[in-house]
């Protein structure tokens, strides 16, 4: 059986869903040089989104280069990894990319890794440090090589927020954004998974990159959308689903697209030819326990009233929590403990603020944590 729903990576071609009038701005930003943030929860689908904007560019004068810094430490490590994305991304042979570098790093000597099968795929470790190069002369590369080659270039950066993890964070918020905000041939995409930390790098007037570009929040796949794309999936491995199923599947994790197409996954193994509302029983219990070691990680150090605030937003507790009635009911401690308990679990990226107060922010860690704690 072909695997009819993805999860867990990105998703391209005829497994992407939806998402058109984000993917036509997006766009146009890309074209237009517009740079570009992208704020939600995890598991909504924005890397498979700017992956799918990339693959839409058709213009050969437009350079679309995509880099994941979720393993990046400290500012070198984003400093190296952003510039070989960039040669690699820019050059395309080898030969053209050992001359690129020579040009454009004369003062190193870079290490190419070659396949041993003899295909053309190659690794680049430059070893960049700040002994032989200025931030500055790095972040620059792009722009350089868009004005050689007569091009523009979109650099895409995931796990954008590992740059407020780097020490002296400020500093290097101050560097790229002093550099990036004069390219005229350059713009940015910047995203990543925590939604809270993007917030604070790019929505605090205090911030470097306040106002750097189109920010945009990303939401939701809309039920509607997502029933006839499930159905055509099940129907495809000759099985059948309701539209009423179909959208309780949507329901039971919010519409977050990554748990979307995992729950589909469990009901669509779990079923013969006919889906039941056993099936889904099923398939949420099983995408529970697929889960479960993570989210006992995640609780693992908190204290008792932070898991008693937890269960108090489980409970249906969205505001109010300084009412003494609510303190009392749920055990949350003194009226100045809130504030302590909101701004670590929204730290930890357990709970988030919305227009209608608090939240969990995982919406499968919610099924979970109701289920072994309440």
């Amino acid at each position: 059986m072909d695997k009819a729903f993805i999860f867990g990576v990105s998703v391209s071609g005829e497994n992407f869903t939806d998402r058109v009038k984000e993917t036509r701005r997006i766009k146009t930003n890309f074209e237009s040089g517009v740079n570009t943030i992208l704020i939600s929860p995890r598991r909504i689908g924005k890397t498979s989104l700017v992956k799918r904007v990339c693959e839409n560019i058709t213009d050969s004068k437009i350079k679309t280069i995509y880099i994941d810094i979720y393993d990046c430490r400290d500012e070198y490590d984003f400093y190296n990894k952003f510039a070989e994305a960039v040669l690699k991304g820019t050059s395309g042979k080898l030969e053209s990319l050992l001359n690129d570098v020579k040009e454009f790093f004369s003062r190193i000597s870079p290490k190419v890794t070659i396949s041993p099968d003899f295909t053309q795929e190659y690794s680049l470790s430059l070893g960049l440090s700040p002994k032989n190069y200025r931030p500055d002369e790095i972040l620059d590369l792009p722009e350089k090589i868009a004005e050689k080659n007569g091009i523009k270039i979109i650099v895409c950066i995931d796990e954008f927020q590992q740059i407020g993890e780097f020490a002296d964070s400020l500093t290097v918020q101050k560097r790229l954004r002093s550099v990036w905000q004069h390219q005229k041939l350059t713009s940015y995409c910047l995203f990543g998974s925590k939604k809270h930390m993007m917030e604070n790098l790019f929505q605090s007037r205090r911030m470097p990159f306040y106002q750097f570009g189109d920010t945009i929040h990303l939401g939701t796949i809309s039920t509607e959308d997502w029933v006839p794309f499930i159905k055509s999936r099940f129907e495809k491995q000759g099985k059948t689903i309701s539209d009423t199923l179909a959208a309780a599947i949507c329901d039971k994790v919010q519409n977050y697209s990554s748990y979307v197409q995992q729950l589909s996954w469990n009901v669509l193994i779990d079923s013969e030819k006919e889906v039941s509302e056993k099936n889904i029983q099923n398939g949420v219990q099983e995408l529970i326990a697929q889960n479960s070691a993570l989210f006992m990680q995640q609780i693992d150090n908190l204290t008792s009233y932070q898991l008693n605030f937890i269960r108090a937003v489980c409970k249906g507790v969205h505001k109010g929590f300084s009412s003494q009635e609510v303190l009392d009911e749920h055990n949350l401690g003194s009226k100045s403990n809130i504030a302590r308990l909101q701004n670590v679990l929204t730290n930890k990226e357990l709970v988030e603020k919305r227009p209608e107060g608090i939240f969990l922010a995982d919406p499968v860690f919610q099924l979970w944590f109701t289920n072994e704690y309440l």
